[in-house]
């Protein structure tokens, strides 16, 4: 009979295999995608990036939107300043022109405050939207150029515009736009207190100053984004009202899976500062699990995109779909609470969602990868970015806000456990 701590010690082995596989996986992918995007999205002529590319790469369309621009730019630096095998000067100088694009056009009303949703290809203004998002991928584009280059004055403009923010969120949202209708219900949108978590994240790492500057704001977003846990614990609810509670019709039962893992992450990151172990099995199951088991699809596999929380029809067109960014931000999430928790139920899930994500989103013709798949998993768009889609990043509609980590292979491949 063979011992039992051999076969731990067996088991243990295969897993740091098995893991040393995927990293590699993920590596040699990111690899591929930032080829693609270099290849194909810089404009030199004007700085910035285009972002609406067909399926080899092709541009469709020269219109530039201000989130993705923030989010190249924060990508682009981030690796620079964390892979060895990025440090290249081509990226650093595509992330600076990309940077002082933004500076010089993305800031358009009111003056100097809101930023434009889209710019022409010269910069300018040709949409603005009544939300934080534009503004905060701005912020993290700004503060993500001042680690990797130490110039203050993008510091500067991070820290300004991320003030500017919370002013919109916590003390009046007049600057956003948003008539107060007499029929609209008081509403907080998971989005927003995710989006604010994640920018303390961003502006807090490695600097104690902005950490203890956003430590209050940080205690606030948790707890904004905890209070969608409804009905007794059994759902997590996109929407709620300003005082935690259920809300009436289709947009009280709104839920989606993909940007409740997501907020799982960020939930995770929190609580590992906070040295909490009681929340952090909190956020395992209510955050990672509860949403998975309830938005894989067990016929097709791949997340839903939208569910309705009494298991009614979904009033979105495209509810059914599987779209890439639930499926990174599931693997992220699975990861980070199995490099918490240890368990390996955790690490299975992780493997389940990856298997599909690089087997129905990947092209292995022209790299990078589809966005856009029917139920069934079969290609729907074959673009490989547009308004919404950038480098693997996460879209948006007019029923979901943004999602919330810029890039998602540089997170999922720093989440790989190390041994």
């Amino acid at each position: 009979m063979m011992d039992p701590g051999l076969l731990v010690l067996q088991d243990m082995e295969k897993e740091r295999e098995t893991l040393q596989v995927w990293k590699q996986r993920v590596g040699q992918e990111l690899d591929s995608v930032i080829a693609f995007w270099m290849e194909h999205s810089h404009d030199q002529e004007h700085g910035g990036f285009f972002t609406c590319l067909g399926r080899d790469g092709q541009v469709y369309d020269h219109l530039k939107y201000v989130w993705l621009q923030g989010r190249q730019v924060w990508m682009y630096c981030r690796l620079y300043r964390t892979f060895e095998r990025f440090r290249r000067v081509e990226l650093l100088d595509a992330a600076k022109a990309g940077g002082e694009f933004l500076l010089s056009y993305a800031r358009v009303a009111p003056p100097g405050k809101k930023c434009a949703f889209v710019l022409t290809q010269d910069g300018r203004p040709v949409k603005v939207q009544r939300t934080i998002f534009s503004e905060c991928f701005y912020t993290m584009a700004m503060n993500e150029l001042w680690k990797v280059t130490g110039e203050m004055h993008y510091q500067r403009e991070a820290v300004e515009m991320m003030d500017q923010i919370i002013h919109w969120v916590r003390e009046d949202p007049a600057g956003l736009g948003r008539p107060q209708l007499s029929g609209t219900l008081a509403t907080e949108p998971m989005a927003v207190p995710m989006m604010l978590l994640n920018l303390v994240e961003q502006l807090g790492e490695e600097d104690e100053e902005m950490t203890d500057k956003y430590a209050e704001l940080g205690d606030w977003c948790a707890h904004r984004i905890l209070q969608h846990v409804q009905r007794d614990g059994q759902v997590v609810l996109e929407n709620v009202s300003e005082d935690g509670k259920e809300l009436p019709g289709c947009l009280g039962r709104h839920q989606n899976p993909g940007h409740t893992l997501e907020a799982g992450w960020f939930l995770l990151q929190y609580a590992l500062r906070k040295g909490d172990p009681k929340l952090q099995r909190h956020i395992i199951d209510k955050f990672l699990l509860l949403p998975f088991h309830s938005g894989w699809d067990p016929e097709h596999g791949g997340l839903f995109y939208f569910q309705d929380a009494d298991d009614l029809c979904p009033t979105q067109l495209e509810w059914n779909m599987k779209l890439w960014w639930p499926h990174t931000e599931a693997m992220i999430a699975f990861l980070m609470g199995y490099r918490d928790s240890g368990d390996p139920a955790l690490l299975n899930l992780f493997y389940q969602v990856a298997e599909y994500t690089f087997h129905q989103f990947r092209d292995p013709e022209y790299g990078e990868w589809f966005g856009y798949l029917n139920q069934e998993g079969k290609v729907a768009l074959t673009i490989k970015g547009g308004p919404f889609k950038g480098r693997l990043e996460r879209p948006t509609s007019s029923a979901a806000a943004p999602g919330f980590w810029p890039q998602s292979q540089p997170r999922l491949l720093s989440s790989l456990p190390c041994f």
